[in-house]
């Protein structure tokens, strides 16, 4: 069975007591995955290292960078290379987010980069895709999604892409007062596993965790992690409160 996963998104939120305190509360319930089953906690830099002493004793929970730089190293003021991450133990890097596609004008060419420079220093990539309402509304979704992987990931061959972890977002259905049902989650996932399938075949296309990126809360997660081609899911406001997440992770199908 491929990977089930709720990996929570800190974003910019947090000061370090916040962080300190979210993290122990979530620690303290003890929660039991199986072998198929992660969490992953995409922190702020600040944090990392203080998030991987929290949860070196959580089995199956993991740490994630929200970004990194497409070079090694070099004169590249305030950015993380993939190389500092994976030398202080950091399994997971967010690629692609919207918001990184958004305000720092963050391209399919750049993301390609940054993709290989992670899985030269043995990093995992969640790799975010996803439409627009103005998309949506156009009804190109498949053809916008199926571009931004084939453009991201294609150059790859499928012993990289066996196991790789796709976040779809519904751009269109956060903070826009619309909402995306476990149906229209399910039928993007189902077709960009398609995708994959083309591209790569169906056994690899099978081993790719396909995260659902559409304001997953406590209240929804059981309904949407159900879904056959949905594997968890990339959770942001909700990953900030610990019983909210905490019940989010319990909602993986096991």
């Amino acid at each position: 069975m491929r990977k089930q996963i709720a990996a929570a998104n800190w974003k910019m939120n947090l000061n370090l007591q916040q962080a300190d305190d979210l993290l122990n509360e979530i620690v303290s319930k003890n929660i039991q995955l199986s072998e198929d089953q992660q969490a992953v906690f995409a922190v702020p830099f600040p944090y990392l290292l203080l998030t991987k002493e929290k949860i070196k004793n959580s089995k199956n929970f993991f740490v994630a960078a929200q970004n990194c730089y497409t070079q090694e190293s070099g004169a590249f003021t305030g950015e993380v290379s993939a190389a500092m991450l994976s030398s202080i133990g950091i399994e997971y890097v967010i690629i692609g987010h919207s918001e990184r596609r958004e305000y720092f004008s963050e391209d399919n060419q750049i993301l390609a980069q940054k993709v290989d420079v992670c899985l030269k220093n043995n990093l995992k990539a969640i790799f975010c895709c996803g439409e627009s309402l103005e998309i949506r509304e156009k009804g190109s979704q498949n053809q916008f999604v199926e571009n931004q992987l084939k453009e991201t990931l294609f150059h790859l061959e499928a012993s990289a892409i066996s196991g790789f972890v796709i976040a779809y977002e519904p751009i269109w259905a956060i903070g826009t007062g619309k909402t995306a049902t476990a149906e229209e989650a399910q039928e993007m996932h189902a077709y960009v596993r398609n995708v994959f399938a083309e591209k790569y075949g169906n056994d690899v296309a099978q081993s790719i965790s396909i995260l659902y990126g559409g304001s997953v809360k406590a209240n929804n997660a059981k309904e949407i992690f159900g879904k056959p081609d949905v594997d968890g899911g990339l959770v942001g406001g909700a990953s900030l409160n610990g019983n909210e997440f905490s019940e989010i992770i319990q909602s993986l199908k096991s």
